[in-house]
């Protein structure tokens, strides 16, 4: 009997992702634990595991497609003896059921349906189960050769245009029309890959659609914005930068920021760094400042444990240990990996799991309990030669600390004017959680223990 592989939730909040790509054909055996699928969530890109084993028989979600409902059949396996052609003609022959005068159709679908008195019997759908989803009927609409309208003649089945709805919004942006491409997805189904690599063959100028004259020196493949005329290409915005963008405007909305600045000397942190690397060599562990700074706010946490809470409306947790959030610059954008109880571990060990987790982050492949939780934060952009910045807090986290780089500058040190190496540090503070004066007193304890570096390796 075959075998359904459905969208797998790959974290307790999952709903819904983007099959980014798809490490399997159509024909290929599979084993328990082979990886079949790249799945994009709303933080990272993680690969999906075979539980069953056959043959793949069908794949019904082409790889980009973007918002795939958590438990949507995404392909189908051949068991062991069975036909894998078989399996594929039938779900080709006997597709999901419905009223032929009221095929499914998601709720913007039926809206846009209603409104322009479309012939939904003549749309294919495109969508989980042949549901009729919003792009099929803008394709009727306009005209895409995908389906007919009222007034239009009718096309047989067979020449309809099929593509994903990724495809098709590609070729809108692009003026590609899908009835002159061969598809190589699913039943010659068009897919994201058909369109990008498709090359125009060259067409008469008055097939082109302006609504204004084009200004000599723009280019003719550059897209006019609608406002200024500059020249733009427009982006999809991924799952992680949406979920970016909504969190970080939820904190700067709801969350009462105020900022802590004070200059921390490095010189000692550095001569204790040297050291402990010429020691350590020998084990392959070369420590960053960023490790030993991870080490300092996870200690200063511990002194001051009226900074180490978050706030949850009616309730506020006070956590007995210090988990550091340490932002890294991803590819698909801020992610924030936990080193857990970093206050306990050694600063060895903190610099060998902060190097696994940054190159997981930038590869998209942390998995979930690596990224979630945190009881505070640190960011820090010194490495490109930041002076000073205040970050936005990471709810429901109640603090984050922002660093900068280290630069040489004269310093009074015991009333004498003198040259030292200072770095700018400012903390962010979530006023419902945390009081002005605990939050100096973090910054103070902070300070103490980078300049007075010894604590952190007792």
């Amino acid at each position: 009997m075959p075998i359904e592989i459905r969208m797998p939730a790959l974290s307790p909040t999952m709903e819904e992702g983007t099959l980014a790509k798809w490490l399997v054909a159509v024909g290929d055996e599979v084993r328990s634990g082979d990886i079949m699928a790249e799945i994009e969530t709303d933080k990272a890109t993680m690969e999906f595991e075979a539980v069953d084993e056959g043959t793949v028989a069908q794949i019904l979600i082409d790889e980009g497609t973007e918002n795939v409902a958590v438990g949507a059949v995404i392909a189908m396996l051949a068991e062991d003896g069975e036909d894998a052609a078989e399996v594929s003609v039938k779900s080709a022959e006997n597709p999901p059921k419905a009223e032929p005068s009221s095929p499914p159709m998601t709720p913007v679908a039926k809206r846009l349906v209603e409104a322009n008195g479309v012939n939904v019997e003549q749309i294919q759908g495109t969508g989980v189960g042949g549901k009729v989803t919003k792009s099929d009927v803008e394709s009727a609409l306009g005209g895409g050769g995908a389906a007919a309208v009222p007034g239009a003649h009718s096309t047989p089945a067979t020449d309809r245009v099929v593509a994903s709805p990724l495809a098709k919004r590609i070729a809108a942006q692009k003026g590609i029309d899908l009835a002159q491409l061969a598809g190589t997805g699913p039943n010659g189904r068009i897919v994201k890959a058909d369109v990008e690599s498709f090359v125009p063959a060259a067409a008469p100028a008055a097939t082109t659609v302006a609504t204004a004259p084009q200004p000599p020196s723009q280019s003719p493949t550059a897209k006019p914005a609608p406002d200024f005329g500059a020249p733009f290409v427009e982006e999809k915005v991924t799952s992680v930068r949406k979920v970016i963008a909504r969190r970080l405007t939820e904190s700067k909305n709801t969350v009462p920021h105020y900022y802590l600045t004070m200059d921390i000397r490095l010189d000692a942190l550095l001569a204790l760094r040297k050291e402990l690397n010429a020691s350590l060599e020998a084990d392959g562990v070369k420590l960053s400042v960023n490790d030993l700074l991870i080490k300092a706010l996870a200690r200063a946490l511990t002194r001051v444990p009226q900074c180490n809470v978050s706030f949850h409306d009616d309730v506020m947790r006070r956590y007995s240990r210090a988990d550091i959030s340490v932002a890294v610059a991803a590819p698909s954008g801020l992610i924030t990996p936990v080193i857990t109880e970093a206050d306990t571990k050694g600063l060895a060990a903190i610099s060998t799991e902060m190097k696994a987790l940054a190159g997981k982050a930038r590869d998209g492949k942390l998995m979930p309990h690596e990224y979630q939780g945190g009881t505070a934060s640190l960011s820090n952009l010194g490495m490109f030669g930041i002076k000073q910045f205040d970050a936005v807090i990471n709810p429901p986290q109640g603090m984050i600390l922002a660093v900068g780089a280290g630069q040489q500058a004269p310093y009074v040190v015991d009333g004498e004017l003198s040259i030292a190496t200072v770095m700018h540090a400012s903390g962010s503070f979530d006023h419902r959680a945390i009081d002005g004066a605990d939050g100096a007193q973090l910054m103070q304890a902070l300070k103490e223990l980078i300049e007075k570096p010894m604590g952190l390796v007792v």
